[in-house]
């Protein structure tokens, strides 16, 4: 069965929409509060967009976006869990969600041989150019796991000034993938977070400063 790439970009196009809300209800929450701040809409949208996007990618038989995704996907669980919000989705829901990278993978490595032709051989995506984008997408997962182990040690769900940082390596590296990938998707996508990166750190900047201020 053929699926129609206007399909695919939709599908795309929808979970970068939920990437980009959850910046937007961010920063706007944080220029509230007038410091950083984790909401819980931040991650519910993270944790949607994940599995759009994980979908996106498998139709694009791009494993860069592939490997971002499952990466992230269980750091975004973690975050809803320590909120107490995972909680109180049903139990068969939260099973199902949980074990959706477990089964892709499986899929995956159901054939390996051709698990290598479609994904890493794929003559659309030059290898030279499928390292760089993975290497953006590991660079731009390593600020979940990094925002993991400082929210783990707290016992809260909090969004430092590195997550921002890495955040902006990151992105640079995956705009670039895409412009050279020709998608609208991952470009659209990954350009509107560059502001609030920027903005992130400033205001964290801020808050240390007056910390500092207080502490003299």
């Amino acid at each position: 069965m053929q699926i129609s790439p206007l399909f695919v970009y939709v599908i795309g196009f929808i979970a970068q929409g939920f990437f980009s809300a959850r910046m937007l209800i961010q920063w706007i929450l944080s220029e509230r509060a007038k410091k950083v701040v984790s909401p819980n809409l931040y991650w519910i949208c993270s944790l949607a967009g994940s599995i759009l996007l994980f979908v996106y990618g498998w139709m694009r038989h791009d494993f860069a976006i592939i490997l971002g995704q499952l990466i992230s996907f269980y750091i975004y669980i973690w975050n809803l869990d320590i909120k107490k919000i995972w909680r109180q989705v049903p139990l068969l829901l939260r099973i199902v969600i949980e074990a959706l990278p477990l089964i892709a993978i499986s899929f995956m490595l159901s054939d390996v041989s051709r698990f290598f032709h479609n994904f890493l051989h794929n003559d659309l995506i030059p290898l030279p150019l499928l390292i760089w984008g993975s290497v953006g997408q590991i660079i731009f997962t390593l600020r979940f796991i990094y925002q993991w182990f400082y929210s783990y040690h707290r016992h809260e769900s909090v969004l430092p000034v590195g997550f921002w940082i890495i955040s902006l390596i990151g992105c640079s590296i995956i705009v670039s993938y895409g412009v050279f990938r020709l998608d609208p998707v991952l470009i659209l996508g990954q350009s509107v977070g560059f502001f609030t990166y920027f903005r992130n750190i400033a205001l964290c900047r801020k808050e240390r400063k007056k910390i500092e201020e207080i502490k003299d």
